[in-house]
């Protein structure tokens, strides 16, 4: 029988508040030694699961069990589960080392013991010489390497991690997914990271549940949800996406739209024909040319240079923008005022149902009702 020290199971949990469904029907394996994100919008019943998990809310149908064993009714403190906040909850008064040693002071550890595992814990997130100093003394990503490692220092099961790198800036919180990732690699240490930013979830993960409405929308590998989201709310949280909105035609595999007939890949089970669809490209896949009569044609309203890459703006009519995301070497042909085409492959495009679209999707052309753009 495998080992199942670390796994968390959820099966079936609902969680109520008043009227409101925070979490609905959920059921989720999380792997021993995993790293598993839990991604979405605010609302969506992220956090609210991970505090289930913990043991600071309750849910009101289903189980919950980790390393095999069911925690309902146990209070945090007697689970194998630590957790890290946004928040870093570190006592100004005490110094580094006090801090991470205060777990272990609650449990009465002896003192020797404890000096070693500070030192220990202090190792694996580099800070050791910052041993004697008060938090007050260090930089934000510093103090939150602190609260990781007064939470490892437990050797809990799991680690619950809750959007704990949202108050960082940009580099630093950059530096420190990487660093999250190399920590739990090493450790082996069940991670379970809490996040509304689809780059962290996406250079952490092992696996990513992207939730809504109190479900997973779709579980699978970071590379997966990028290059093959389950439906059109997938392919929208994660990263750009231009949408084009039609009809389905009859072949099955095509969408009649205002800029002409578009094929592609369905994301979900299919619409029947004649129904509303949405067609998906990611900018990276939009090449922009100078001539020729396949693609959607447009007029160059901005261009963008990202370092490797080069974003093209065009303008397809209307208020309709199209983006194209090219690599630098090969971004010269376009400049404000061209009048170019945007084409891709067909095997690039995704199409989904159009009522999994979120009302706050970006880069969405519509359908007119003259029929032209």
């Amino acid at each position: 029988m495998p080992d199942s020290t670390g796994g968390v199971s959820i099966d079936g949990v609902t969680k109520l508040y008043g009227s409101a469904t925070a979490v609905d029907d959920l059921t989720l394996d999380i792997r021993p030694g995993e790293f598993l994100s839990l991604l979405g919008p605010s609302g969506c019943g992220k956090t609210t699961t991970l505090r289930m998990i913990a043991g600071f809310e309750y849910p009101d149908a289903g189980d919950i069990r980790i390393s095999g064993r069911s925690v309902l009714g146990l209070p945090p403190h007697r689970r194998e589960v630590n957790t890290v906040f946004q928040a870093y909850a570190l006592f100004p008064h005490m110094t580094v080392a006090e801090n991470v040693a205060y777990g272990l002071q609650q449990r009465r550890v002896p003192k020797a013991e404890q000096r070693e595992r500070v030192t220990e814990a202090l190792d694996m997130v580099q800070l050791r010489r910052f041993a004697d100093r008060k938090p007050t003394q260090l930089s934000g990503g510093q103090q939150q390497r602190i609260a990781l490692s007064r939470a490892l220092i437990n050797r809990p099961s799991v680690l619950l991690l809750d959007e704990p790198l949202a108050a960082l800036d940009r580099q630093l919180r950059e530096e420190m997914q990487l660093e999250l990732k190399l920590l739990q690699a090493r450790l082996g240490t069940t991670f379970v990271f809490v996040t509304h930013d689809q780059a962290e979830a996406l250079s952490m993960s092992d696996r990513i549940a992207v939730m809504r409405a109190g479900r997973i929308e779709q579980l699978d590998a970071p590379e997966t949800i990028y290059a093959e989201p389950a439906s059109a709310y997938v392919a929208s949280f994660i990263g750009q996406q231009n949408f084009v909105h039609g009809t389905v035609r009859q072949d099955g595999g095509s969408l009649d739209t205002a800029v002409g007939v578009i094929g592609g890949r369905w994301g979900d089970e299919g619409v029947a024909a004649g129904q509303p669809a949405v067609a998906a490209v990611r900018p990276e896949y939009v090449r922009i040319e100078t001539g020729g009569e396949a693609g959607i044609p447009g007029r160059v309203i901005g261009v963008s240079h990202l370092g490797e890459t080069v974003q093209v703006a065009v303008n397809v009519g209307g208020d309709a923008t199209f983006l194209s995301r090219m690599p630098t070497p090969t971004a010269t042909l376009a400049a404000v005022g061209d009048e170019v085409r945007c084409v891709w492959d067909a095997a690039d495009a995704r199409l989904f149902a159009a009522d999994g679209m979120p009302a706050a999707a970006t880069h969405t052309i519509s359908l007119p009702k003259a029929g032209v753009l």
